[in-house]
């Protein structure tokens, strides 16, 4: 009797399975976005290490991305579950970032993709994919390196391609443009990803974000500095000499457009990712395309040069300043007998780099790489201004050998030194 009773359960279970399966799982979906809230999993973290535990112990992460692969988005029911789902992932990567890996590894990254690139209006999950999207790859060489291996370069060039001649149209669209470009950039610190977003006319698209004046051309710049940035940029560096980017690139150095500030960026972070892009071009270009970046400062007498001198002097007095109010308080607390230890004299530094620090180290850098091009004008006239304007060289190799003290953080202990010699060596002939 009992058996038979059993059996009938588990027909009927099935069969519910089978006509309800869809509404059981997203009332499962439902359940566990409740449970995994950040506040829920805040309230007894023990507890919430157990339940995050237990679901990754039961590749919890692979089965909800099999179960939005059943989703028909045009139900709206079922366009929830997609967006608890992804709520569900967001909530235990905030509380367990290390799962990122794992959870990219187990399908999401594949789904997120293909979600991405589906052509379907923009909506709200759109935007939720491409934020979910932002997160794996924070500080994640593994997940970077899944995606490049997933094409999902091409991918993020694709869905921005659409933002080279027009706006986006909300709020939203231009939150989810956003996040795709931050992707972007976080991918680029990885060295494999440089060559396929060179591969995938990521330079071209750049270029022309730059040149079409739309809401793009501040990520575009950002995408830029990172793509060129240290010796894995080189040919990055060359590519964009080739594609005329020095025409591009140069007009934003002499005049921070006001659009930029409008679209979110700071005059201060414009003008360091314009110095990054072009101390990037100084270090790493060779033969022809070196000497046409330093033609570039000879042109319409000098006037880069001077517009250079004159962000020297701006970044100079804004640190200056810094270090008057910083040692203002380091003054104090000595008075009242606190001790600076290492940790409070590392915030300082961060502080005198929030203030100006690193874009006066990019400029000085810029100013003893041009002096030392055997171009005579060019040292001329760093000089020049440098002595009218009551500046001194001993500040500046002050800047740089400071500057050669932090560089290469995450770089191999050869790399450091060569590039401290290096820049010593630029210095002497200062």
């Amino acid at each position: 009797m009992k058996s038979s009773k059993r059996h009938t359960q588990e027909v009927t279970r099935k069969s519910c399975d089978l006509n309800t399966g869809l509404h059981i799982a997203i009332a499962v979906v439902d359940l566990l976005q409740e449970l995994t809230d950040i506040d829920t999993l805040q309230e007894s973290e023990e507890g919430a290490e157990v339940l995050i535990d237990a679901l990754l112990e039961g590749q919890v992460v692979a089965l909800l991305v099999q179960n939005m692969e059943r989703l028909d988005e045009q139900v709206k029911e079922e366009a929830d579950g997609v967006y608890n789902t992804l709520a569900i992932v967001e909530n235990m990567a905030e509380f367990r970032p290390g799962l990122c890996t794992e959870a990219a590894q187990q399908g999401l990254m594949q789904w997120l993709l293909k979600r991405i690139k589906a052509k379907m209006p923009f909506d709200a999950n759109k935007l939720y994919c491409s934020e979910i999207l932002a997160i794996l790859l924070q500080n994640n060489d593994n997940t970077r390196e899944l995606l490049g291996e997933m094409d999902g370069i091409d991918v993020l060039l694709q869905q921005l391609s659409v933002f080279k001649r027009h706006n986006p149209s909300t709020a939203e669209e231009q939150e989810m443009m956003e996040n795709l470009f931050d992707s972007l950039c976080s991918c680029l610190m990885l060295s494999a990803n440089r060559e396929r977003f060179l591969k995938g006319e990521g330079l071209q698209l750049m270029n022309l974000m730059l040149r079409e004046k739309k809401m793009s051309r501040t990520s575009a710049l950002k995408v830029l500095d990172h793509g060129m940035i240290g010796p894995e940029g080189t040919d990055n560096c060359h590519k964009f000499v080739d594609i005329l980017g020095l025409r591009t690139i140069f007009p934003l150095f002499m005049k921070t457009p006001k659009k930029m500030k409008k679209a979110g960026l700071s005059e201060k972070e414009h003008e360091e990712h314009v110095s990054s892009i072009i101390s990037s071009m100084l270090r790493n270009l060779k033969a022809q395309q070196r000497s046409r970046l330093l033609s570039k400062f000879t042109e319409n007498d000098c006037e880069k040069v001077d517009r250079l001198m004159e962000l020297h002097f701006k970044y100079l007095e804004a640190v200056q300043q810094a270090v008057k109010r910083i040692e203002g308080e380091k003054h104090e607390m000595v008075r009242r007998g606190e001790i600076l230890d290492d940790g409070m004299e590392d915030e300082f530094y961060l502080r005198r780099l929030d203030a100006g620090l690193f874009v006066l180290q990019l400029i000085c850098y810029i100013m003893v790489e041009i002096s030392n091009s055997g171009i005579a004008q060019l040292h001329q006239r760093v000089h020049q201004i440098l002595n009218l304007r009551g500046g001194s060289v001993k500040v500046v190799r002050h800047v740089m050998r400071e500057y050669a003290e932090s560089i290469g953080d995450g770089k191999n202990d050869e790399f450091k030194e060569a590039e401290k010699k290096r820049i010593m060596d630029l210095l002497d002939n200062f």
